[in-house]
């Protein structure tokens, strides 16, 4: 019996690798054609895949489909589909530009970009003060971050450990060819010490928090529902005294919108009840920007409590 687990994990292992494997060379296969073929070829073979895509019956699919019921719960049956198209066409098409990016010029990056309310995120640190700016999964975040670098702003950010490591190695390799500093989520330098010191110095820290990766985030109310969101960027921001600035990424045709919504800000004078309210003021952010820019929401992965407990009934 022994050697039969033995033998079991070996194999289980073994399919993992190559599995991991399979994912790194198609990613680099894509990598590679999106940069090579004229734009509009990519965009109707990434359209292709994104449709047929939606229309499997796959975990990841179904689960974008039931966020985005969430974000619009009067949406008939038909129309929840069509939105789940879309959106898994603007999945396909953030995956596109990030493999092209790297090849736009500043002049390019900044002309396919349209911002807002700018000042937000530039007089804060033009005046010395440090800022985290947080976000959640729409549009293309890789587009913003290149055109705050083009700006002369360089900021910090935090990335998931991708397995195997050669793909991660190449999204970081990515993103600091835009400019970027990345740091690893786990198995590097302590991430918290190193945000909170680019913070103090008046730095830029971006980060992503429309899910809880660490499963110790704080429960909120999204959309009307318990979800767990990360309290790290509230927590940096009330450690360090910087500015905890909302912003919203999607896209209009043929651009990528940037808006950058007023500060988030706090009364409370407990540390633990001050984290809290901001994580909850993000939640009401995050839920009114994917009711309005739910075809640009890229989340294929659990954020509500209710969805979490089904996979996991423990």
């Amino acid at each position: 019996m022994a050697s039969l687990t033995r033998a079991t994990g070996r194999l289980r292992a073994t399919r993992h690798r190559v599995a991991a494997a399979a994912s790194a060379a198609g990613y680099g296969a894509g990598w590679s054609m999106a940069q090579r073929l004229p734009e509009p070829w990519v965009t109707r073979g990434f359209d292709a895949i994104a449709d047929r895509a939606s229309g499997r019956d796959a975990r990841a699919v179904a689960q974008l489909r039931a966020n985005l019921a969430r974000t619009n719960p009067d949406l008939g049956d038909n129309d929840l589909t069509e939105l789940t198209r879309e959106a898994m066409r603007s999945y396909l098409r953030y995956w596109k530009e990030a493999f092209r990016l790297p090849r736009w010029s500043t002049a390019e990056i900044r002309s396919r970009l349209v911002a807002s309310e700018a000042h937000r995120l530039f007089d804060p640190l033009s005046s010395g003060q440090g800022v985290v700016a947080v976000l959640g999964h729409l549009g293309n975040w890789d587009h913003a971050g290149a055109w705050v670098t083009s700006q002369g702003v360089p900021f910090t950010t935090v990335a998931e450990r991708l397995k195997p490591e050669s793909l991660y190695d190449r999204f970081v390799a990515y993103r600091e060819s835009l400019g970027m500093e990345v740091l690893p989520l786990t198995g590097g330098p302590d991430v918290t010490q190193v945000l909170q010191e680019r913070l103090r110095g008046g730095g830029l820290v971006a980060l992503l928090a429309d899910r809880d990766l660490s499963d110790s985030g704080m429960e909120v109310d999204l959309l009307g529902e318990p979800a767990r969101l990360p309290a790290g960027p509230a927590l940096l921001a009330l450690r360090t005294g910087s500015v905890l600035l909302p912003v919203v990424s999607h896209y209009d045709r043929e651009h990528t919108r940037l808006e950058f919504l007023p500060p988030l800000t706090t009364a409370e004078p407990r540390m633990r009840d001050g984290v809290r309210d901001l994580t909850q003021q993000w939640a009401d952010v995050l839920g009114s920007a994917v009711r309005r820019h739910g075809r640009d929401w890229h989340m294929l992965q659990t954020v509500w409590s209710a969805d979490r407990t089904k996979r996991d009934p423990s």
